[in-house]
């Protein structure tokens, strides 16, 4: 069924000289997640997934679809969404709080069954794409770690008259162990030529982001055409399988954005924002990136306090000595406490006298006095609200 071919009819009409208004529906496709980060992911959905001392996955690509004035959401929601309804509520903190448009969180068809792909919820849910007025689509993951200027890749998508663009970025990872990414080719005049699923990258290659911008009526015939073909996989099925049929070019993702494939490389990411120039590049230049407000007070810092190099959040109370480390929001260091090179995430408590290096805590993680915790050969992860 991967090679039936779709022949496109209506959308060919659909490209013509306008100002770009952003009328856009932004679509963040959770359907495909994989469990990356194992233990992180065993209570919520990858997007969900706490980052860099405040943030969410998911908050960077609501960050970027905001800066560019997409003011249409619709989230499309598979296993474990509870964290991902609380932590984007209404969408008020990305301006999706508002009478027309806004923010949608779509759950899933069947929440008992394990699905195969994202064909079957996109067709169940095709009035969504009906009813709203935007004529254009994108498509996004919810876990990409990157400020991705959608109005510029929009412009060149029409720019272009390309009928489907691909996002992708040159690979810069570590050595991968299993063959998770799609790899792109391309032709000599720019168009892609194929993706190869599930390969093992080498530095360079330009990897498929599963970013997508598409007219509404194409995505809509596609989504029909191979729900009647018994297709499942929309990348796959919708994409690849017709490339030769599409007008498909290229958007090349220049900026910084980590391949974050396992729990080594989320906490050699995380640590990456101790550095200032990080930073200040992701966080006040260009556009800020949104996250749920807690209205919390500041950190605050006993006398007995040692802070080094760390990336503290707000709420937390630092007794103890902390360096080389990402502090969450609400944690607690007792006095006389040692973390070193650690990410501690939300509401946590190191007791006193407690030793901590190379190690990941989940949220409301307890450690009691006394205790030394060491990752000796990567960081381990201690899971969300255990008490040691």
């Amino acid at each position: 069924m991967g090679n039936v071919k779709w022949f496109p009819q209506i959308y060919k009409t659909y490209y013509r000289e306008r100002i770009l208004d952003m009328n856009v529906l932004g679509v963040i496709n959770l359907m495909n997640e994989k469990p990356f980060l194992k233990e992180l992911t065993e209570h919520r959905c990858l997007a969900s997934v706490p980052f860099a001392g405040r943030y969410r996955f998911i908050d960077f690509t609501l960050s970027n679809y905001m800066h560019a004035g997409i003011k249409q959401v619709a989230v499309f929601t598979n296993g474990k969404f509870r964290s991902i309804m609380d932590h984007v509520g209404s969408g008020k903190e990305w301006d999706l709080d508002r009478r027309t448009g806004g923010l949608f969180i779509i759950p899933p068809v069947y929440p008992d069954e394990k699905t195969n792909g994202d064909i079957p919820t996109f067709y169940e849910y095709l009035e969504v794409f009906r009813r709203t007025p935007a004529e254009t689509i994108v498509i996004s993951p919810g876990y990409h770690v990157g400020k991705i200027d959608y109005q510029d890749a929009i412009r060149q998508h029409e720019k272009g008259q390309a009928d489907l663009t691909v996002f992708y970025k040159e690979y810069n990872g570590t050595p991968v162990k299993k063959p998770i990414y799609h790899t792109c080719l391309f032709r000599e005049d720019g168009r892609m030529k194929d993706i190869e699923l599930y390969t093992t990258p080498y530095t360079g290659d330009p990897i498929c982001l599963e970013t997508y911008i598409m007219s509404k009526s194409l995505f809509i015939e596609l989504i029909e055409y191979c729900y009647r073909n018994s297709e499942y996989d929309f990348l796959k099925d919708g994409i690849k399988a017709n490339l030769d049929q599409l007008h498909v070019k290229g958007y090349s993702f220049q900026g910084y954005m980590p391949f974050i494939d396992s729990i080594e490389s989320y906490y050699a990411s995380n640590m990456d924002f101790l550095n200032p120039e990080m930073i200040r590049s992701y966080f006040y230049d260009q556009w800020e990136i949104c996250t749920k407000v807690k209205h919390e007070a500041p950190a605050s810092y006993a006398a007995t306090s040692n802070v080094s190099n760390s990336f503290i959040a707000n709420g937390c109370h630092i007794q103890g000595t902390v360096e080389n480390s990402v502090l969450f929001r609400g944690v607690t260091v007792k006095k006389g406490a040692v973390v070193r090179n650690s990410i501690i995430m939300q509401k946590s408590e190191i007791g006193e006298g407690a030793y901590l290096d190379n190690m990941i805590t989940d949220k409301q993680v307890k450690i009691s006095e006394n205790k030394a915790l060491i990752g000796d050969t990567g960081p381990k992860v201690v899971k969300k609200s255990e008490m040691i």
